[in-house]
């Protein structure tokens, strides 16, 4: 098979994968706390180059080089907008931090503070998960207590009762933080409490997804032509292919 095709293939690969992940933001603009995935593409050396049969700049046909990669997906963490809607229990994070949760054994981060009480006053994510304080527990709202608040600092206050601060944390610089579906993220490691000046909380809010439509939509254009470029040229490829061999054969 001619080398261009292996090359288009792979183009053609890559941008289907690309498209994949436009599509997955696309898909969660309206979810909330969402951040959005960015494909990593990287231009290739040619396989003997990758090997290490060949050292790069001999100015041989490997130096053609090997087309286009898929390196890795990253996760952009930039903040989204802060929309209101004055229900008690939603919780946005200004500036840097996560929230803290609890699913079975394991705990997790998100931004995503749709949060919800159950009818034994335990404050919990839309799937059920329970939302930790800063002492690692469940925070319990007893509605029957009395008037409650959660303030800009993250205490969750109510008369007659201690106040709770909600676990507001951030990944060590070293440690990186792995989508695992549900809007949260596992990290390998402890996280670290966010400096007490640092927290900041507003109630009645929620974080929009971290997602421009436009530029998606613009993205997603752009990835699509990518993916017909590289088709077309394999058809043209084995075309021609095709027509050499019909006439080898007649020969």
């Amino acid at each position: 098979m001619p080398y261009g095709m292996y090359i288009s293939a792979e183009g053609a690969s890559v941008q289907s994968r690309r498209l994949e992940v436009i599509a997955n933001n696309l898909a969660n603009v309206d979810t909330v706390g969402f951040k959005r995935e960015l494909a990593i593409c990287q231009a290739r050396y040619a396989e003997a180059i990758q090997m290490g049969l060949q050292p790069p700049g001999l100015g041989t046909i490997e130096d053609v080089g090997g087309g286009v990669e898929l390196q890795q997906t990253k996760t952009d963490f930039s903040p989204g907008t802060l929309r209101r809607t004055e229900v008690p229990t939603d919780l946005a994070i200004e500036g840097e931090g996560f929230f803290l949760v609890q699913k079975g054994d394991q705990q997790y981060l998100t931004r995503a503070g749709n949060f919800r009480l159950t009818a034994d006053g335990q404050l919990v994510t839309q799937q059920g998960y329970n939302v930790l304080s800063d002492a690692r527990t469940p925070v319990v709202i007893n509605p029957a207590a009395g008037p409650w608040q959660i303030t800009p600092e993250g205490l969750v206050s109510q008369a007659g009762g201690a106040a709770q601060a909600l676990a507001i944390v951030r990944p060590p610089a070293s440690a990186g933080l792995t989508k695992v579906g549900e809007n949260l993220f596992r990290l390998e490691g402890e996280p670290e409490p966010v400096a007490a000046e640092k927290r900041r909380v507003a109630a009645g809010y929620l974080e929009a997804a971290a997602v421009r439509p436009t530029l998606e939509m613009t993205a997603l254009i752009e990835a699509a032509r990518l993916f017909e470029a590289n088709i077309n040229l394999l058809r043209t490829q084995d075309q021609m292919l095709g027509g050499l061999i019909n006439r080898v054969l007649r020969v």
